[in-house]
């Protein structure tokens, strides 16, 4: 007998859409059956009229713990990416205090989160100015890729210049490991923001949007590709905004550099005007482009150049989204974690009339393999872990504040609505969140992945 069976949903592969029900044991994929089989199980979920995905990873979004609770920690995080349909969650090692840049600081975290969360998750180690033989020692405690910032990013978590880069990526490259980075060149944005500030066009929002401009994100995404072509080593390009960015990403790959890159349902969905209308709400960084901008990356996720979507959820308290603080002094990323698939399944099947395969490859397979996780995540295959995302593509939502189940209640989606919305997600064969509300005897559950191979 199994421990579960999904019957007669529409499994969701990148190739294609199967038929069939899926059996469940000990936490893994134990056999896919014909649709409304006669096996038995100790617990049956109808999917009739569902997509089934094999799990849904968010590749890149801070929870803010530890140091910056009051902002987002593991356990209001993790069910809120649970109620969306989220069932691996890839941390990043900032903000926190301590940021991850060392194995104390590892084992700190881990320490602090393994009894919160709600989905598994995978961490990711950080590079910064002054930690590079820290490097190979987090690679060993299990981190699955590094991040560094190419911007000002304050004294927390400083900035890398090149040397860093190439530094890091000459360490990491015999053992295979990925580096990711926030590319935006960093004497563009300290001079440009000086500048505006002093005395800009007179709209704030402009001035903003204008020091954060498509230059200072080409720039140091050209910088951060040679740095892979000087070294050989893997690169990765957080939140690509722009198609002419994503053109690098493309050029790149064709000539054989071991880069990969990613974008963001935000890029995807808004630009610029949204910031405008809402002001510290949409503020993040890159910002949203033009109309143009937006319509063109969707070619870039449709060729394979953007290999993954992540939310880059960057939570923060209510107070730090106030417009009355200015969009200068206003926190600057957004509350989207929950509604990371709900929105992508919006815009890519009802909006953009494609298939839902796209959210396979993207938010799943894609991930899974550049991560290192893809020996026990992103794929309906025996033996993997028995996720499942089982979704209804014709349940409505709309975004309130009073449906977040983040601490912080200010999210940039407010006032949004579309449809397609996760009726069950399932981690290792345990249901962690139905119909949109958190179980939650779930906290704990959730998993440490360690990247078995990259």
């Amino acid at each position: 007998m199994y421990d579960l069976i999904i019957r007669k949903g529409k499994l969701v592969k990148p190739d294609g859409i199967l038929e069939a029900d899926i059996a469940i044991k000990d936490g893994k994929y134990a056999a896919f059956l014909a649709p409304g089989s006669a096996a038995e199980a100790k617990e049956v979920v109808d999917a009739e009229g569902c997509c089934v995905f094999p799990g849904i990873i968010d590749c890149h979004a801070h929870l803010n713990e530890p140091g910056f609770e009051y902002r987002e920690d593991f356990a209001t995080g993790t069910r809120a990416a649970a109620a969306g349909g989220t069932t691996t969650l890839m941390d990043m090692p900032l903000n926190n205090d301590p940021p991850l840049t060392n194995r104390a600081a590892f084992e700190l975290k881990l320490s602090r989160i393994q009894k919160k969360a709600a989905v598994d998750y995978a961490l990711w180690g950080g590079i910064i100015d002054d930690n590079t033989d820290e490097l190979v020692d987090l690679k060993e405690c299990g981190v699955a890729a590094f991040k560094g910032f190419t911007c000002p990013n304050g004294d927390l978590f400083p900035a890398v210049n090149l040397g860093h880069v190439r530094r890091a990526l000459e360490l990491l490259k015999p053992y295979g490991a990925l580096c990711g980075f926030h590319c935006e060149e960093y004497g563009q944005i300290l001079e440009r923001e000086r500048r505006l500030k002093a005395g800009g066009s007179g709209d704030p929002i402009r001035d903003f949007l204008d020091v954060h401009d498509l230059w200072a994100e080409y720039v140091a995404t050209q910088n951060v590709i040679d740095m892979a072509r000087a070294t050989g080593g893997r690169v990765h390009i957080c939140h690509v905004s722009h198609p002419k960015v994503a053109q690098l990403v493309r050029e790149a790959k064709a000539e054989g550099l071991p880069v990969t890159a990613e974008t963001c349902p935000h890029y995807l969905a808004f630009t610029e005007k949204i910031v405008f209308e809402k002001g510290a709400p949409a503020k993040c960084t890159p910002p949203m482009r033009d109309e143009a901008a937006k319509e063109g990356l969707w070619e870039y996720v449709l060729d394979g150049t953007l290999d993954c979507i992540g939310s880059d959820h960057s939570p923060a308290a209510d107070g730090e989204k106030d417009n009355a603080l200015g969009i200068w002094e206003a926190w600057g990323g957004l509350n989207t974690i929950q509604y990371f698939l709900p929105l992508m399944f919006d815009l890519v099947v009802h909006q953009r009339k494609l298939s839902p395969c796209l959210i396979a490859r993207t938010m799943g397979e894609m991930p899974a393999k550049i991560f290192g996780l893809r020996d026990r995540k992103g794929a309906f295959e025996i033996g993997l872990d028995g996720d499942a995302v089982v979704l209804d593509p014709q349940k409505a939502w709309t975004v309130t504040r009073e449906s977040l189940l983040t601490k912080g209640h200010i999210s940039i989606l407010e006032g949004i609505s579309g449809k397609g919305a996760a009726v069950r997600t399932i981690v290792r064969g345990r249901t962690v969140a139905q119909d949109g509300a958190f179980e939650e005897d779930a906290f704990g559950y959730g998993s440490f992945l360690r990247p078995a191979q990259y």
